[in-house]
This record gives structure tokens, C-alpha cells and sequence, in this order.
């Protein structure tokens, strides 16, 4: 759908108006905070220990760009920076097992060619493991059997397919251990054999394959095209016998099962019939399942393993928020561990679960967020006219919302912020720009409307050619449940959104210009 300019020049004006003149509706006890505060950098995110639990490590700004800082040991307040990128900044990294290199994959300045780099920290030298042009290389598989190598995905043979080599990240020798067929990946196990392929098939489904004779692969698993976005495979165990798997088949949630290599047989290990299995946790070596979450409307932790139960209980007294355990040493008696927050920032800790289990305060992503008057995020569950249950969440002023019920004392001009994709979901949490529209006196809704992913295969396909259809009417319905509620007056309602959400804007602009007096667009995905 196309839109000429000067209509989304006045749906953007119409929107920056709307704010303007509802800013000054909130009492004065309640003071504007700047928009820069709520956006940018982190002061600081992403702690992880090396695997033997002697340094720690985190992302933080020098000179205004996120670089990767270290500490000789646990304190932040030693650490130094080891990365000195100007540009991009960087931000995904992970630990060599050797404690003594770190890794990251970044481009030159956006322009997508990407290369695996490897920082030794005793030395500071920082080698470039894939030196190849016009490549989009990527780390496949790491192993604590095998601390000096890792697995990397290379596209200089063939841009269109990715062939694997193992790669000494000390000297920088590469060996090819797979040359790709024209498969979508690899799967290879902690001895670092090749034991599947995965590939997507004609139809929109995919397949795993298993090498067959004169190096051919032959189908071991087929997945169908209502499955292929809630299904997925998803490593081994210690031994290699065991494949784990994320599988909507014959169900509609995404569970977490095992197959059997030897037998052939499958064994469910956790679902819930509300949403897919949204995170795992693994011990790090045994590679045995001890946790799994859930996302239907809040994070939800299920303990598998009886040895972790006593750390979950005494994580949840160390601090509001959902938890997150972002890294583990290698002989597991040190966690780092994050708590999500909605009306604050992300609160990290290190977790020493010996002698005595006793959590001790890193740093918090932003200290500045502390000394804001922040809202809460209230998870709220719509129905839409024809059954669907949308999850969504309400921010309200914090003037408007004074005993936390998630009503405000009189209906108030609303924003609907709508989530890109469709193929992705909003969650509970921070969310700066329901912190900023809230500021500015606005109730901000966000919903999981039909095509969200998270909420099963059913929810996800019901969005099948509905774009501008049943899709459209999920978010009129949020609309309408919070009119209805007196959370929204009915003739100040925006809808904002980027990507999808985007699209979703222009569609309410142009099918129900009478809902939607105002829209705010940061990008239009395109179809």
C-alpha cells in the first residue's frame, strides 16, 4: 500500500500537535522529562564472567560509542576498555573458553560485512579470524572441549551459502570441516562433527538432514509450513545422543522435547498451553535441561532439575523484576544474573552459589532511569471479536494512575504503539517510549495482535492473508476495550509504529481515519 507524502506529513504533524497541546495536561508535581533520557546508550549492560570466574566483563560507552570494558576481576569499577570502536559500537560478544580471548562479530561502518574478531586479553591484540572481503561470516558452534577453536560460517566461496570452518583462534588457522551443499546451516555437536543440516523446503517448511553415503544428506525430520516458524532444533547433549528440539507438531504450543538418537524415540521435557518455551537453561557442561520459561503475559520460570530449585527461590528474593541468568562458569558455583524491570533499568548481579548461596549488586543499565518518575507496565488480556485473546500492556501517566489499578481517574488521549515484524511480540518491561508518551500525559497500549509470535502456531498463522484484515480489526478492538474502560477518550487516539507497525499505521489512517486522528511512522515494512 503507498501513501503520498503529503498525507504522512500531516498525520505527523496532526500527531506532534496532539503531544504539544496534551503535555501541559498533567499537574505540575509531575515534571517533563527530556526525550534523550528515556533513548541512547546504556551506562553499562551485558555482564558476563570469563568461564573460569576470575574477570568480569560488560559493554559500556567510551568516547560515546558501547565497546566491550574488563576487569582484572569482579569489580566493575576496575574494568577497562578492550574494544575502541568509533563508529557502530558493539555489543554482542561472548567469552572464549580459554578465559583469555573474547569474541565479537562486527561490519565497517554499516556496511553488513561482517567478520568474527578475537581480542586476547593479555596482549590486547585484537585479530580479524575471517580477513575476507564482502563475507557475512557468523559463529556457529563454541566448545569447552576445544577452548582454542571455534566453529565459524564463511560465505566467501559462495555469497549465498555458508560453509564451516574450524577455526584456532590463537594463530588464526582456518581448516574447512563443511562445505556448504546449499543447505540454510549446520548443526555440529561439542566434538565438533557435523551431525545435521537444516534446510527450508520448497513449501515454506524445513527439513533436517542427516549425511548420507558418497556425501549426500537424506530427510530425517520434516517439519510443515503451519510448524516451520514454532519449530526448531536446537542442540545436543553432553554425549551427542540426545537432540534437543522446540516442536509444535501435533500440538499448538512450541514444547521442549528430546530425541533419542539411538532408539529414534521422543520425550517431552516442559510445555504450556498458554505460549512457546521462550528460554533455556542448560548446564554448562552436562548440557541436561534444568529450566525452561514461558512468555504468555509475564516471564515465567519452570524448574526442571531439582539441583537448581533452591537458587531460583533465592533469586526471587534478591530483587523485583524477572530474572534472566545470563552466564554461568564452567564449574557452575558463579551466575550472572539480570532482573527486568518495567517502570526502571535492568539491575545486574553476580551469584556465587558456593559456599553460600549470596548475590552481590553490580550496576544497574542506567542509573539516570533511578531518578525519573517512571510508570508501571500492566499486562492486560483483550478479547477480539471473533475469540482471540491479545495480550497486550497499559501504561498510564503517573499522575492519572495514582493507586496503580490501571484506570485512570478520567479517559485520557491514547496512543496505540504497534510491535514490527509481524513476526515478533511485545513484552512486559522497560519500553522507552511508553515511558516518554506517558510522561507526556498519554495512556500507551501495545498489543500481540494475530501474527505475534510467541503465543502458539494457531495464534501465529491465524494472521494468514489478514494483513489489513482481522489483523486491523485485533487493533480495534484494543482500541474499542479501552474507550469502552474509560482508559481512552475516543476522539484522541493515535496509532504509532515502525516496520509492520508502520504499515499497520497507514492502514488506520487510510481504512479508519475515523479512529485514528493522529499517527507518528518510523519506517513501513515492505510487501
Amino acid at each position: 500500500m503507498r501513501m503520498k507524502a503529503a498525507l504522512l506529513l500531516v498525520a505527523l504533524t496532526s500527531f506532534v500537535s496532539m503531544m504539544q497541546s496534551t503535555t501541559a495536561a498533567g499537574p505540575s508535581d509531575v515534571p517533563l522529562v527530556p526525550r534523550k533520557a528515556f533513548f541512547g546508550n546504556p551506562e553499562k549492560a551485558r555482564a558476563r564472567l570469563s568461564p573460569d570466574g576470575k574477570r568480569l566483563s560488560f559493554v559500556a560507552p567510551q568516547e560515546g560509542v558501547l565497546n566491550v570494558w574488563l576487569s582484572p576481576d569482579d569489580d566493575p569499577a576496575k574494568a577497562k576498555p578492550v574494544t575502541f570502536d568509533k563508529h557502530r559500537g558493539i555489543v554482542n560478544y561472548s567469552w572464549a573458553f580459554t578465559s583469555k580471548h573474547i569474541l565479537y562479530t562486527q561490519d565497517k561502518n554499516g556496511d553488513e560485512d561482517n567478520h568474527v574478531f578475537c581480542i586476547h586479553l593479555d596482549s590486547g591484540e585484537i585479530k580479524d579470524l575471517t580477513p575476507f572481503k564482502k563475507i557475512a561470516a557468523e559463529i556457529d558452534t563454541v566448545s569447552e572441549r576445544f577452548p582454542d577453536e571455534i566453529l565459524v560460517g564463511i560465505n566467501n566461496r559462495d555469497p549465498r551459502f555458508h560453509d564451516l570452518y574450524r577455526i584456532n583462534i590463537v594463530s588464526g588457522e582456518r581448516k574447512l570441516l563443511q562445505e556448504n551443499p546449499g543447505v540454510a546451516g549446520f548443526m555440529a555437536d561439542d566434538d565438533y562433527r557435523v551431525r545435521f543440516a537444516v534446510n527450508i523446503t520448497p513449501d515454506a517448511g524445513k527439513e533436517l538432514l542427516k549425511p548420507a553415503a558418497g556425501g549426500k544428506w537424506e530427510p530425517f525430520i520434516k517439519v510443515g509450513p503451519l510448524d516451520s516458524m514454532t519449530t526448531n532444533f536446537a542442540g545436543f547433549d553432553k554425549t551427542g545422543d540426545k537432540l534437543y528440539l522446540l516442536d509444535s507438531r501435533d500440538r499448538n504450543t512450541a514444547a521442549l522435547e528430546y530425541i533419542d538418537l539411538k532408539t529414534g524415540k521422543e520425550h517431552l521435557l516442559a510445555e504450556d498451553n498458554r505460549a512457546d518455551i521462550s528460554g533455556v537453561l542448560a548446564h554448562p557442561t552436562e548440557k541436561t535441561i534444568q529450566a525452561v520459561s514461558f512468555t504468555y503475559a509475564r516471564t515465567e520460570w519452570k524448574v526442571l532439575d531439582d539441583a537448581v530449585k533452591p537458587d531460583f527461590d533465592y533469586l526471587k528474593t534478591v530483587a523485583d523484576g524477572e530474572i534472566q541468568i545470563t552466564g554461568r562458569t564452567l564449574d557452575d558455583k558463579r551466575w550472572t544474573v539480570a532482573y527486568m524491570m518495567d517502570d526502571g533499568p535492568a539491575r545486574f548481579y553476580l551469584y556465587d552459589r558456593q559456599p553460600e548461596r549470596k548475590a552481590r549488586f553490580l550496576f544497574t543499565s542506567n542509573s539516570q532511569l533511578e531518578k525519573l518518575p517512571l510508570v508501571k507496565m500492566r499486562p492486560e488480556v483483550i478479547k477480539s471479536r471473533d475469540g482471540l485473546d491479545l495480550v497486550s500492556y497499559l501504561s498510564l501517566p503517573k499522575w492519572a494512575d495514582a493507586d496503580g489499578d490501571g484506570k485512570p481517574s478520567e479517559p485520557l488521549p491514547m496512543v496505540l504503539n504497534v510491535h514490527g515484524g509481524p513476526w515478533a511480540r511485545d513484552d512486559w518491561g522497560y519500553d522507552p517510549e511508553h515511558q516518554l508518551l506517558a510522561n507526556r500525559g498519554y495512556a500507551v497500549l501495545s498489543v500481540n495482535y494475530r501474527g505475534s509470535t510467541g503465543l502458539g502456531k494457531d495464534f501465529l498463522n491465524a494472521a494468514q492473508k489478514q494483513w489489513a484484515g482481522k489483523m486491523h480489526e485485533d487493533l480495534i478492538d484494543a482500541v474499542n476495550w479501552a474507550v469502552e474502560r474509560k482508559i481512552a477518550q475516543k476522539d484522541k487516539v493515535a496509532i504509532m509504529g515502525g516496520s509492520y507497525g508502520g504499515y499497520a499505521t497507514l492502514v488506520g489512517l487510510t481504512f479508519t481515519p475515523d479512529v485514528f486522528p493522529a499517527a507518528s511512522i518510523s519506517s513501513v515494512r515492505r510487501i
